[in-house]
């Protein structure tokens, strides 16, 4: 938002430079985020909280500065000239609720023309497009006072009256950017005899709009219920200056004021050539609003602060911010909200205005007591190395939603979901009960917006209700893991460099998964095809350490991918912390290199494809053979002459002691060991 500094001048008198101003307004708590121009032609860029409506505008800025520097404020005064006759405009509010306040004031004999240089410049200044003088009169009050306010052409309203109601079905409405747009009876409309002329609070209509032949006026304030206006506005996908105010409320007490302002500018605008105010101004209330007093506790100001603050000091903030003090019971006052301030609720809002008013700056520096000692938490250290792990491996951390859906839920897990009593959407219904459907929301969001080489890593919880009424829900520490897209071949090994890029696979996965289990100490550790049915069957696998599954991983399924529009092969894994922090981190520990060589021998079987090379592999492990320092595969065939449903595998054993030189006979020994051990498992030795 962008305000003047030099437009602030006109309500208090500046005793600081603009630089140091926008210094002293950032901390307290009305950011400054950028300057630009010199002079008079000097601008903020600021960054107001959705809580502050009333600092959305130079006059809001200014009170800031008053309460800042303990400065008077000069009011908006408008001074109007004597009115003429009786204004027989009606108003007709049906839904107090929604617009418990509606202001109009009639003006006759306009002449519609530019707006004065001053109001122009200011304007303009504020990146703001000058229309004509009544039209630019509404927005200066909107930058001057922050009141949104709206002119109609009096002669294009049926009925010479207003009329406050929902929309009727059927109704539309062509709103001032010209769209024709279909109304809905949720909607709320200001409407004339016969047709809606406005959508409240957040845009005025086409066909009642100022043109140069206008020539009679009619001037609205009103309030509007926020909540409607922010429906209405999400509905239409209309957000203007107007609806982003009512949004966040409005000032009620600010109508009459606001509605005679800019009479005021239009009548000045148009100098002695025409312009005659019509009777008095037309305010109609519905129902009241008040703003409940807050009881604030001196001794409770002193407690929050650290810092006794003077009851004058205190009082002196508050008066300059709008707010009434009267004295209570001992060390207690009772404190009238301004009407402009609806964030103010609780005695803990009072004392943060204090605490911003009076300077942070200002308060010493102190820690709290504490007679413990920092300790890290139990599993800090293997957080931080898979963390660690992760990184180097390319991937780069993430967070999301701890929500997700209720069919996520029960697509990607088993466990029971526990629903929120207040969701923030169908989307976000309960909370999750796997780390999946969030890494592959994540995925999707990079993939639709053109980053196809995509590394993700979360580290979250999951939930599953507990059974019992009064059952706490169980808690469970996961990592998912997120990969789609290519490889380049330089940073791969055994890969020559320049090579073409390949597509990230399962195997790269795996190798991945290895890497970040392979700390953990543990007795075995092997692999097998039993996972979830949202992964890809054969393209996927399960990581069971010393009996224990620590982790799913491998390619989406592709009717999953399908389903949720996914472009390219994506492949995830879940590890579950909660298992593999059972298991102790390795210790570190070198020893010197082998001085005798090593002997390698080379099997070559037939399987049938039922016997995976995990069991092959356990199988010639549990052998016990000492000297056995790998036994990997080679190289697999399959094809007519091996037969259907059986493949041939070249395997290599190799054999080495770190004490003397091995003996052929040994050598040969263990060799038929490992044979009958393959043929056991119902292998074939190939010639």
């Amino acid at each position: 938002m962008k305000i003047s500094p030099h437009w602030l001048r006109d309500f208090v008198d500046l005793p600081v430079d603009y630089l140091r101003l926008a210094d002293e307004l950032t901390l307290a708590g009305v950011a400054v985020e950028g300057i630009s121009g010199e002079g008079e032609a000097t601008v903020y860029e600021m960054e107001i909280t959705t809580n502050r409506p009333d600092a959305m505008n130079h006059y809001g800025v200014a009170r800031e500065v008053s309460a800042l520097y303990d400065l008077p404020l000069r009011l908006i005064e408008p001074k109007l000239p004597p009115s003429q006759g009786k204004s027989d405009v009606t108003i007709d509010i049906q839904e107090p609720e929604l617009c418990p306040r509606f202001t109009a004031r009639e003006i006759r004999n306009v002449t519609i023309k530019p707006s004065p240089p001053h109001i122009v410049g200011r304007l303009q200044l504020l990146d703001q497009r000058p229309i004509s003088n009544a039209v630019d009169a509404t927005n200066y009050v909107l930058w001057e006072s922050g009141k949104p306010t709206h002119v109609f052409d009096l002669d294009l309203l049926e009925g010479r009256g207003l009329v406050i109601r929902r929309a009727q079905v059927g109704e539309s409405l062509r709103t001032l950017d010209g769209v024709e747009r279909t109304l809905s009876t949720e909607d709320l409309v200001v409407a004339d005899a016969k047709k809606p002329v406005g959508l409240a609070g957040v845009m005025g209509g086409f066909d009642t709009m100022i043109t140069a032949r206008t020539k009679n006026i009619l001037i609205e304030s009103a309030w509007w219920d926020p909540v409607t206006v922010r429906r209405m506005s999400k509905r239409h996908g209309i957000h203007t200056d107007a609806s982003h105010r009512f949004e966040r409320g409005a000032d009620f007490e600010s109508t009459v004021a606001s509605t005679n302002r800019v009479a005021e500018l239009i009548l000045s605008s148009c100098g002695e050539s025409g312009g005659t105010l019509i009777g008095d101004v037309i305010d109609v209330i519905a129902r009241k609003l008040d703003l409940a007093p807050v009881e604030l506790d001196l001794r409770e100001v002193q407690r929050i602060l650290g810092e006794k603050l003077s009851t004058l000091e205190i009082s002196r903030i508050l008066t300059r911010l709008g707010f009434t003090m009267l004295p209570g019971s001992e060390d207690t006052y009772l404190v009238h909200i301004p009407s402009w301030r609806l964030d103010i609720e609780r005695e803990i809002d009072i004392i943060e205005e204090l605490a911003r008013l009076h300077g942070y700056d200002k308060f010493p520096n102190t820690l709290p007591a504490y007679s413990g000692e920092v300790r890290d938490l139990p599993d800090a250290h293997k957080d931080a190395r898979l963390r660690s792990s992760l990184l180097a491996l390319g991937y780069n951390e993430a967070i999301s939603l701890t929500f997700i859906s209720k069919e996520d839920a029960r697509r990607f897990s088993t466990a029971a979901e526990l629903d929120l009593a207040n969701p923030l959407s169908d989307e976000a219904s309960v909370i999750r009960t796997s780390m999946v459907p969030s890494m592959l929301n994540m995925l999707a969001y990079n993939l639709n917006r053109g980053s196809d080489n995509v590394r993700l890593f979360e580290s979250g919880t999951v939930f599953e209700a507990s059974s019992g009424a009064d059952s706490m829900p169980l808690e469970m520490k996961r990592i998912s893991i997120g990969a789609t897209g290519s490889v380049d071949a330089e940073v791969v090994r055994g890969l020559a460099p320049g090579a073409a890029a390949r597509p990230f696979s399962f195997f790269d996965l795996k190798g991945d998964i290895e890497s970040l289990l392979a700390p953990f100490s543990h007795w075995t550790l092997y692999y097998d095809a039993q996972t979830a049915d949202y992964y890809h069957p054969g393209r996927s696998a399960r990581a069971v350490l010393d009996g224990a599954t620590v982790a799913q991983f491998g390619q989406i399924h592709p009717d999953v991918a399908a389903a949720r529009k996914l472009r390219q092969d994506v492949l995830v894994a879940e590890i579950y912390l909660d298992r593999l922090y059972q298991h102790d981190l390795r210790q570190v520990r070198y020893e010197a290199l082998p001085r005798f060589p090593a002997v390698e021998r080379d099997f070559s079987f037939v399987f049938d494809d039922g016997v995976e090379f995990e069991k092959i592999h356990q199988s010639v492990t549990a052998l016990g053979i000492a000297e056995l320092r790998s036994f990997v595969p080679v190289e697999i065939f399959r094809g007519e002459k091996v037969g259907a449903d059986k493949y041939s595998i070249l395997m290599r054993a190799k054999l080495q002691s770190s004490e003397r030189t091995l003996r052929d006979d040994e050598v040969a020994q263990w060799a038929g060991q490992i044979a009958k051990a393959l043929e056991a498992l119902g292998g074939v030795q190939r010639a």
